[in-house]
Formats: structure tokens, C-alpha cells, sequence
């Protein structure tokens, strides 16, 4: 196996608190049916079209972040029978996630380790914290700047392409398993992310330097 020397993030979900706790929480805070959001959801994130879902194209910023949100809001019935309002919708959608302290000291403990780290994200019309996406990460690829997206092999090439790095010595980060599938298919090692203790716990088996209590 040849020696792990970058690491790679996803942004939402990995170096930030859950995406789905803050759904909820805003499903619940608006009445917004959740059998009707995650119905969608479904058809949009996961299922794969040749046109592209609203979703696919959110990301690869082909659908700008308000045409989205008059998409979903239509497609979103509210408990008792209301319109859901489309403006800010997916501001309110993500409000709710905040950094993962831990995680971040995880992304600054590999660098002091001497990994070199680096930011691969789908993009819904956010923004990113730009001083600690510097400080964090070597280099950052966005979905909807380059017009690719996880999971398609394309955007783990063009991610290899710019860390100019074999696969092999690659790890990267997800909370989606098929995110985290696609990245595998490269040769990448791929580490499904549930919690900040167990993503240290697999670079720690990896990088002698956290083995051995660097926090």
C-alpha cells in the first residue's frame, strides 16, 4: 500500500454538523411535510436522469440557487395545506449546520502531520467560509465552478488531475455512500463519514503521527 499523502473533504455534513439534522429541523420548524420532501429528494439527489435532475443541475450550477428553490417549494406541500415560500429557501434549508470543531482540528492535525488536504464539494448555491476554506485546505474543488459533481468519475479525475497525485495515495471523505462509491471506483481510498471520532480513527491506523496522540 503506498503511503497515504493527501486528504481529501467533503464540506457539508463532514467538516460541518449534519446536512440531515438541519433539514429536519427546518421540515419541522416550517410544517413541511417530511414523506413529500424526502420523496423528492430521492427522485432528485439519487436517481440518475439523462437531462439531469434539478439537483444534478443545482450542483454542476447549470440551475441558479433561486430557480431551485421556486422548483422545490412547488414540489413541497407545508401540514396545513399552505404554500411553502420559495425565496431563501435554501438558506433556510442549511441554516441549521454549523463547523464541526473536531473535524476541523482533524483537517489541522493532518496538515501539521504533513498531509497536504484539499476540499471536494457539491455545491447548492452556498458560500463557504473563504479564510477557513484558506486555511484549511491546499486547493478546493466546487461543484458548481468546475460544472461537474460527485459522483461522476469526472470530477474525482479532475481532482487527481490538480493534486497532480496518484489515486493510491489519496484518502477522501463523504457522508454519502454513493459519493464515497464513486471515489472507490478511482482507486481512491474512500472513507464513509458518520462521526468526527471514527474518520480520526481510520487516519490514525494510517498516519503515525495522530497514532501517537498529535490533537
Amino acid at each position: 500500500m503506498e503511503k497515504l499523502r493527501v486528504a481529501v473533504f467533503d464540506y457539508g455534513g463532514v467538516i460541518t454538523t449534519a446536512v440531515n439534522r438541519s433539514v429536519m429541523a427546518w421540515l419541522a420548524d416550517e410544517g413541511i411535510e417530511v414523506d413529500g420532501y424526502r420523496t423528492t429528494m430521492a427522485e432528485w439527489v439519487f436517481a440518475e436522469t439523462a437531462d439531469g435532475t434539478p439537483a444534478h443541475r443545482l450542483e454542476t450550477g447549470e440551475l441558479s440557487g433561486p430557480e431551485f428553490e421556486r422548483l422545490l417549494a412547488a414540489r413541497l406541500r407545508r401540514t396545513d395545506g399552505g404554500p411553502v415560500v420559495a425565496e431563501g429557501l435554501l438558506e433556510r434549508m442549511f441554516e441549521g449546520m454549523t463547523l464541526d470543531d473536531a473535524m476541523v482540528q482533524l483537517v489541522r492535525d493532518l496538515r501539521a502531520a504533513g498531509l497536504r488536504t484539499a476540499m471536494l464539494s457539491n455545491s447548492w448555491a452556498n458560500h463557504y467560509p473563504e479564510d477557513l476554506v484558506a486555511e484549511l485546505f491546499d486547493l478546493s474543488v466546487i461543484s458548481g465552478e468546475v460544472g461537474l459533481r460527485k459522483p461522476d468519475s469526472a470530477i474525482f479525475q479532475l481532482l487527481l488531475e490538480r493534486l497532480d497525485t496518484p489515486a493510491a495515495t489519496v484518502a477522501f471523505v463523504d457522508d454519502i455512500a454513493h459519493n464515497v462509491e464513486g471515489a472507490a471506483k478511482l482507486g481512491i481510498s474512500a472513507v464513509l463519514h458518520t462521526d468526527a471520532a471514527s474518520t480520526r480513527d481510520w487516519f490514525a491506523e494510517r498516519v503515525p503521527a495522530l497514532a501517537t496522540g498529535l490533537r
